[in-house]
């Protein structure tokens, strides 16, 4: 958004003060009733473009990305719809691969504003709730790719699957990233019940790619695929990654996908989920195009395509010596693979992690993923009303690092100015200084307040 233009950011200021007035993202009624009666009345623009739709634990936005990266590094213009963002809600609607203008956004909920009322109305009269925050920027993103418009709609659900709101759209390919367990107050522990919730966008007759999954949760995935005849592509076994090698400043690797062998593919990411990442976004690209073995995409454009991508708050640095690195890991599956990631692709002499995560998160687990690459760990909040306080979290990470290994800094800035002051410490005198890194991670709130503090752009 463009800062000098006070009328932009007061619009779209008066934009999200009316749409926080909903129900937040927290707050779910599994329906589809709501945005359906919606949609319809706007003509249904989620069926004016073939829509790719992600589902899955962990990995969405980054895969996501890749994937629009992919689609229009082969000829297509494309939107994306990704949630929660970073720093400005914007970031949620991309065409052409950037976030609409504030303009742009405070336009389109303007067009779709009088709709609102009408669907309010119907459903109060019924005894229901509005519409969620939710379910209108769903709306609005359908609405800003028809105008467009677009050829191919690249779309993050937001919570689930089967009630999600952007399950209106039906996908011609659907993508299932690794399940496990999150937001346990609304889809529960039950993994099994996760997944099945996450297959319903799984439609009649798409493709459906998935990643590796545990046995019992693929056999649910796969059980939805058999009963509505959709096309199975299995990571692992019809694509995957062949090789991974670290590079500077990420990593090479040779990739099978469903229409041959793509090499010298450059990931300027860190990680080897990001390396399955690539590989699930590869193959859906060649789903959505039509897999065969005469039909391999253009391997220079897929080269160029991964080589640009970028995915901000995803192991992002933010500065050098000491290196400041953030992550958006909010959840014990992403903590490991982050963890991982740091321990096998950085030497760090010593690491301090700045962490701040949300009052429903598992805080242990996240914790507990991360101790064994930290030296000490510094607890602190976001900005969102919904953050653990920070003496809160010292509580549950005195259990973890023990009390001579944390430091409590309620303000997010200061935790980081302790961080970068503990990374420089050294045991004698004679220590080099160099090698010390703070890694700040522990909520996406966390990893856009930080974007912030360090003056990034929303992107």
């Amino acid at each position: 958004m463009p800062r000098t233009d006070p009328a932009a950011l007061a619009a779209f200021a008066a934009v999200e003060a009316e749409l926080n007035q909903r129900w937040p993202e927290t707050k779910l009624e599994p329906s589809l009733d709501r945005i359906r009666a919606l949609v319809d009345l706007l003509g249904e623009p989620q069926r004016s473009y073939p829509v790719l739709h992600l589902t899955g634990t962990n990995g969405k936005t980054s895969t996501s990305r890749m994937l629009d990266a992919l689609l229009t590094g082969l000829g297509l213009r494309t939107g994306r719809y990704t949630s929660p963002h970073l720093q400005l809600a914007t970031e949620r609607i991309s065409v052409d691969g950037a976030p609409i203008s504030a303009e742009r956004y405070v336009e389109v909920y303007r067009d779709i504003e009088p709709y609102l009322g009408m669907v309010d109305k119907a459903s109060q009269d019924a005894g229901q709730p509005v519409l969620s925050k939710f379910e209108v920027l769903t709306a609005m993103a359908f609405a800003a790719f028809a105008d467009a418009p677009v050829d191919a709609a690249v779309v993050e659900v937001g919570l689930g699957g089967s009630w999600d709101a952007t399950n209106v759209a039906d996908g011609q390919v659907s993508l299932i990233t690794p399940i496990g367990v999150d937001h346990v107050d609304f889809l529960g522990d039950d993994v099994l019940k996760i997944a099945e919730e996450k297959a319903g966008i799984i439609k009649p007759g798409s493709v459906a790619v998935l990643a590796e999954q545990d046995a019992e949760v693929a056999a649910v995935l796969l059980k939805r695929c058999v009963e509505v005849d959709a096309t199975v592509a299995r990571q692992g076994m019809e694509f995957g990654v062949l090789e991974r090698e670290i590079a500077v400043g990420g990593q090479m690797l040779r990739l099978q996908g469903l229409s041959g062998v793509y090499d010298e593919i450059f990931l300027p990411l860190h990680g080897e989920h990001q390396a399955k990442n690539a590989s699930l976004a590869l193959a859906a690209a060649e789903a959505f195009f039509g897999a065969g073995p005469d039909r391999q995409l253009d391997v220079e454009a897929i080269r160029v395509a991964f080589g640009g991508v970028s995915t901000p708050g995803r192991l992002e640095r933010m500065r050098a010596a000491p290196a400041v690195l953030v992550d958006a890991a909010h959840n014990p599956h992403g903590a490991r693979a982050l963890a991982a990631t740091i321990s096998s692709e950085f030497a760090f002499r010593r690491l301090i992690a700045v962490v701040g995560v949300m009052r429903d998160k598992d805080a242990s687990g996240i914790l507990s993923e991360l101790e064994p690459v930290v030296s000490e760990v510094v607890l602190t909040q976001n900005s969102s009303p919904r953050a653990m306080d920070a003496d809160e979290l010292a509580g549950i990470a005195r259990s973890v690092f023990g009390e001579d290994r944390i430091v409590v800094e309620p303000r997010l800035e200061d935790a980081i100015e302790v961080g970068v002051q503990l990374a420089e410490e050294t045991d004698s005198p004679d220590e080099v200084l160099s090698g010390g890194g703070v890694l700040i991670t522990g909520s996406v709130i966390t990893a856009g307040d930080t974007r912030a503090l360090f003056g990034k752009e929303p992107s």
